[in-house]
């Protein structure tokens, strides 16, 4: 009944997932667009484990709990089906970065080597009982996000930084390694008037969910995997003339391109040049084009580049 419920939201697979693993799956709405960009686990105690951006908490809790009742419920009940939302007072760490396994394996009893990325395990973390640990994050490297009681969250956050190799990072440094990594942010990058095939996004819709086509925005979201958006979701990189970039008070588009908008930008530390994400008219989203970027009415050349600007560095247990 869960994993019915949760697919009746999005086009994920859920019930492909094996216990204890994640997958990202897009909440949609009618008309296509992504309401959220949520983390679904299929956790080996017989729930499904959420986690929502925190800006869109308030609104996914209450489609869930309008999908979940009266209709649907009836419909369960009469199938001898049941449905239970219950919301975790949970706090969210991310410890990312190549000395992540080294640094956490010697707070867990749990063998980090046998931990895939989106794969989870609920353990006890530097002594703080009741933890789920995934690998997974928001930086492209290497890392875990530990889903910890919020009551202790303050605890684990500084035995963590009590370690010579952690460094606390803000949103900047974040943003910049999720932008390397092509990963996309809601509210800039994706929102309720984007769908997934615009945002190079329809790899989290599962095969069978795209055959099926019951979920919200369906029929619009598969008229254009087959007739092409009329705009795609695309990298860009520019020489360092001018700092690309979206102030965060900025409401997206806050950069005009033509023909386009771009959603998001910085400086690369990695590569040493600016690189952005924007969206463009299909017939300019080949890698290879050049456009004009117009940075403070200035204009600067840009170049259609693939994504991620920075290889990933997700683990794979072997």
């Amino acid at each position: 009944d869960r994993i019915r419920f949760m697919e009746s939201l999005g086009g994920g697979d859920i019930a492909e997932l094996k216990p204890g693993q994640g997958t990202l799956t897009l909440l949609t709405n009618e008309r296509g667009g992504i309401v959220d960009d949520l983390i679904v686990t299929n956790t080996s105690e017989d729930h499904l484990y959420v986690v929502s951006n925190a800006g869109c908490a308030d609104k996914d809790l209450a489609i869930m709990r309008v999908r979940a009742c009266p209709v649907p419920t009836r419909e369960l009940q009469a199938a001898g089906g049941d449905i239970h939302l219950e919301v975790s007072d949970n706090a969210l760490l991310a410890l990312q970065g190549p000395s992540m396994a080294q640094v956490l394996q010697a707070g867990l009893s749990d063998d980090l080597a046998k931990l895939s990325f989106m794969n989870s395990i609920t353990t006890t973390v530097f002594g703080v009982l009741g933890c789920r640990v995934t690998r997974c994050g928001y930086t492209g490297e290497d890392g875990v996000e530990i889903s910890v009681p919020a009551g202790r969250a303050v605890e684990l956050a500084e035995q963590l930084l009590g370690v010579p190799e952690v460094w606390p990072a803000g949103l900047a440094a974040r943003d910049s390694l999720r932008l390397e990594a092509g990963l996309c942010l809601y509210g800039n990058d994706i929102d309720e008037t984007t769908t997934p095939a615009e945002a190079g996004l329809l790899w989290t819709l599962g095969k069978r969910r795209r055959a099926a086509m019951d979920f919200p925005g369906a029929a619009i979201i598969m008229a254009q995997v087959k007739e092409k958006p009329k705009r795609k979701r695309v990298g860009l990189t520019s020489g360092k003339g001018g700092v690309w970039g979206c102030q965060p008070s900025c409401s997206p588009p806050c950069i005009p391109i033509s023909p386009g908008t771009v959603t998001s930008g910085c400086p690369s530390p990695s590569l040493g040049k600016n690189i952005a994400m924007g969206y463009v008219e299909t017939m300019h989203s080949r890698t290879g084009t050049m456009l004009d970027v117009e940075v403070r009415k200035k204009r600067h050349p840009a170049l259609v580049t693939k994504m991620p600007f920075v290889p990933t560095q997700y683990y794979v247990a072997k």
